[in-house]
């Protein structure tokens, strides 16, 4: 290694040589949380910090690294790689890897990867099944509830429960017209242009893999979820998986009965009601409402009956109702006298 590549890792953690390894797990973890990516999100020389704080600590916080470290400075390295050490140390190539605070640290191919299992991240591509795995911390508690030789959570606030295609992904709320949902559409959003299928609904969520943000650590993409919001309708409304609507009806065509057309979703159909109907009443049409998700099905429309009696009245249009007052036999109140307590 020449002189000009050598790092000096105790200046790295600001240190000097006669620090204790409380001191030193002390300071990385204060280091490690200033300079994450994480907490400085697209800074590189924060990124190059940080992985100068995990290099300096992966070498201090090992006793037989420090050893050789100290011993043998910017060689150190090629002492540790030595069979048998160079003169005057001992070797390190057939040491086993010290166990800190009931971390088994030899699972671990990188410090990186120690910093993934700490994080919650998932491993490199290219480490093995026992390192892909995620850190389990109920497996390192100590007897005070914190993970042995790390303090306590508080450490890494924020990060215990991190999952990287958990952290990356990104939800956007996405407002759609009625009829937007009801056929489907193509709308544009900030990672570009994303088809929505028809049917959604209001709380549906649209995945659109790899669209999320993108780690600046692992720099993986996650995924964006559309969370779907259906602008209110100024006629159709849902009624559970249906779709219903209010329809006014004349007094005589309720008493006469009639047919008439009513606006449905793809257009106007004719709806014949029976005489006698009243408000209130609800003619069903099967397979007339919303979209069935991933099904060539759709569910049904709900016509509300709602008798609507005129404002005004022409002067032929009174004279009619008049003689329909005189003339009637129907009573709807017939059995009020029955109800008097």
């Amino acid at each position: 290694m020449a002189a000009t590549d050598f790092k000096d890792y105790y200046a790295i953690l600001g240190l000097n040589k006669t620090a204790n390894a409380d001191e030193i797990k002390k300071t990385f973890r204060k280091l490690a949380r200033k300079y994450h990516p994480d907490m400085n999100p697209g800074n590189k020389e924060a990124e190059a910090r940080f992985k100068e704080v995990n290099e300096a600590y992966e070498v201090l916080s090992d006793p037989e690294k420090r050893k050789k470290y100290d011993q043998y400075g910017q060689y150190w390295k090629q002492a540790a790689a030595t069979p048998g050490g160079w003169p005057g140390g001992a070797g390190y190539g057939g040491a086993s890897p010290t166990d800190f605070g009931g971390v088994d640290f030899s699972q671990y191919g990188s410090f990186d990867e120690f910093i993934n299992a700490l994080l919650g991240r998932a491993g490199s591509a290219g480490a093995s099944a026992g390192r892909n795995s995620k850190w389990n911390y109920s497996n390192y508690r100590t007897s005070t509830g914190s993970p042995s030789g790390f303090g306590g959570f508080e450490d890494f606030a924020g990060y215990e429960n991190r999952a990287t295609s958990n952290s990356v992904d990104t939800e956007v709320t996405i407002s759609l017209t009625l009829g937007e949902a009801f056929r489907g559409a193509s709308k544009r959003v900030a990672s570009g242009e994303v088809s929505i299928p028809a049917g959604v609904k209001t709380g549906s969520k649209i995945r659109v893999k790899g669209k999320g943000q993108v780690d600046p650590y692992t720099k993986q993409q996650g995924d964006l979820y559309l969370k779907v919001e259906v602008l209110p309708h100024a006629f159709f409304q849902f009624e559970g998986e249906n779709l219903v609507c209010e329809v006014p009806i004349t007094p005589d065509e309720a008493v006469l009965g009639a047919s008439i057309e009513v606006p449905a979703p793809e257009g106007t159909i004719t709806v014949k009601f029976p005489a006698g109907i009243r408000s209130g009443q609800s003619l069903r049409l099967r397979g007339k409402g919303w979209p069935k998700p991933r099904k060539d099905e759709r569910t049904d429309l709900l016509v509300k009956i709602a008798i609507v009696p005129p404002k005004e009245l022409t002067a032929v249009e009174r004279e009619c109702y008049e003689k329909i007052k005189a003339n009637r036999t129907f009573n709807p109140r017939s059995n009020f006298n029955q109800m008097v307590l």
